[in-house]
């Protein structure tokens, strides 16, 4: 079976441009990213996907893969497809199951990468999955930069948005709450389907890539993560990941070898 995770990246986000190269630790975001990913043993490729020549060049730089794509994209799935095509077409074999990892999510965890992929090959009923975790804070709740989701009975994603969903307007006893984690994957037979899709209406309005799949009436498996992790939108994101990532064990087995800033 061929597994491919892309990692989508570019320097002009509209909240926090340049992102994927700001340091943490002494490597850039994107680095992070590509290096964490890359460690799940159950995938054929990994791929960074950028419009950008400096983050192409940093990846290359340190034994990487990367694939230039369009700076037309508005949304990262579509960033996705177009390395997927290229790569498929330039390697002349299609992928079983393809991952979209975001370029904002330095912490994540190659076992993350396992999780979200066992769930499509043991079950023929399931061809999608994305990432949740719990929230812990009130103002992560509150937060736009951070997505909520809410879910049916069997795990599946009923509704995403950067607004605190679901209501405590008719509650005042505490609930579980959960955030989307940047970590999609999909059977190829379901990515075929999903490529052919326009941009739909909540999408547009929200910016969150599920939305697309929900508002053409398919399903997406959520899987649970344990994992403490964190997206960067904001520099105080970025200071609060770099935290973090002090006592990360990953973060040990790989910085002496991939450390670029003095």
């Amino acid at each position: 079976m061929k597994i491919i995770a892309i990692v989508p990246a570019r320097m002009a986000s509209s909240r926090f441009p340049g992102k994927p190269m700001k340091p943490i630790h002494g490597i850039p975001m994107i680095g992070h990213c590509y290096i964490r990913t890359s460690m799940s043993k159950l995938l054929t490729d990994c791929y960074v996907a950028t419009p950008d020549r400096s983050i192409d060049d940093y990846i290359k730089s340190i034994g990487g893969d990367s694939v230039m794509t369009s700076h037309k994209h508005k949304m990262c799935h579509d960033r996705v497809v177009e390395a997927v095509l290229k790569l498929e077409k330039k390697k002349k074999f299609k992928y079983d199951i393809i991952l979209n990892v975001q370029g904002d999510l330095p912490m994540v965890f190659p076992d993350m990468v396992d999780d979200l992929v066992k769930p499509l090959i043991k079950n023929k009923n399931i061809e999608t999955t994305t990432m949740i975790d719990k929230i812990f804070a009130k103002k992560d709740f509150f937060d736009p930069n951070r997505v909520k989701t809410v879910i049916d009975k069997n795990k599946d994603l009923i509704f995403v948005s950067r607004e605190p969903i679901p209501s405590i307007k008719k509650t005042k006893s505490n609930f579980r709450k959960y955030k989307h984690v940047a970590i999609r994957a999909y059977k190829r037979k379901f990515f075929t389907k999903i490529s052919k899709f326009k941009l739909t209406p909540m999408e547009k309005i929200e910016g969150i890539d599920e939305l697309r799949i929900l508002e053409n009436g398919l399903k997406i498996r959520t899987v649970f993560t344990r994992r403490i992790t964190e997206t960067v939108d904001t520099q105080h994101d970025l200071n609060k990941v770099s935290k973090m990532m002090t006592k990360d064990i990953l973060l040990k087995k790989y910085k002496k070898k991939y450390f670029h800033y003095k």
